[in-house]
């Protein structure tokens, strides 16, 4: 299972939408109009000013950084797909309403597991290569660049798929391991083990109980 750390990076850089109502937002060209490159560029920068503006707050208040995370991201990741993947051949024998809670549970895990180490995450840390995409292409590869606080680089690519006209991230790529993949790998066993019910509302439990919700 991938750090804490390199997942909330990725959470972080992709950002993007409307804010808390109590959180002030530049304004952002809509979501429709974003090619890959510019959908991560626009996230990285719009999380990381209003992170450098407000950072001791969100600090303080795990809360107000989770909402501002849920806000911001919602819109713009495709939770549905990335958790349909990650549940693999359960999904197609699971009912809608499992699908329907394990999408909403997975996205909450992962929303309260990652989104504390933003806080101290800075805009010196990141780095977009150039894309090599095609403007045609209804799939993208998006390559960066993160520095740790060693100054070693990382590779983090994000993968991102159109989706109505419209550009989605569903997975990320860190140092050559894709999270989408290990969360299939790790709950895979996991509900094989207890059932996908059980699975499920221990990812309830844990969320609502502020433990970790990765699978064990």
């Amino acid at each position: 299972m991938m750090r804490l750390t390199n997942f909330a990076m990725f959470v972080a850089m992709m950002a993007v939408g409307a804010y808390a109502a109590d959180v002030p937002a530049a304004p952002a060209a809509a979501p429709s109009a974003l090619g890959p490159q510019e959908l991560v560029e626009n996230s990285a920068k719009r999380m990381l000013v209003e992170l450098d503006a407000n950072r001791p707050m969100y600090a303080k208040d795990p809360a107000k950084l989770d909402a501002l995370v849920g806000n911001v991201l919602l819109p713009n990741f495709d939770t549905e797909y990335a958790a349909r993947l990650v549940l693999g051949q359960t999904w197609r024998t699971a009912t809608p309403e499992q699908r329907k809670r394990f999408v909403d549970a997975f996205y909450h895990s992962l929303l309260h597991n990652y989104g504390a180490a933003l806080v101290n995450f800075t805009a010196d840390r990141f780095v977009i290569l150039p894309y090599k995409g095609d403007p045609g292409d209804v799939t993208a590869t998006v390559r960066t660049e993160v520095k740790r606080s060693s100054g070693e680089k990382v590779p983090v690519n994000f993968s991102l798929r159109k989706t109505d006209g419209v550009w989605k991230a569903w997975d990320v790529v860190i140092e050559g391991i894709s999270y989408v993949k290990s969360f299939r790998t790790d709950f895979g066993s996991e509900i094989q083990q207890k059932g996908l019910d059980e699975v499920i509302d221990r990812l309830e439990r844990d969320t609502k109980g502020g433990t970790q919700g990765a699978p064990r």
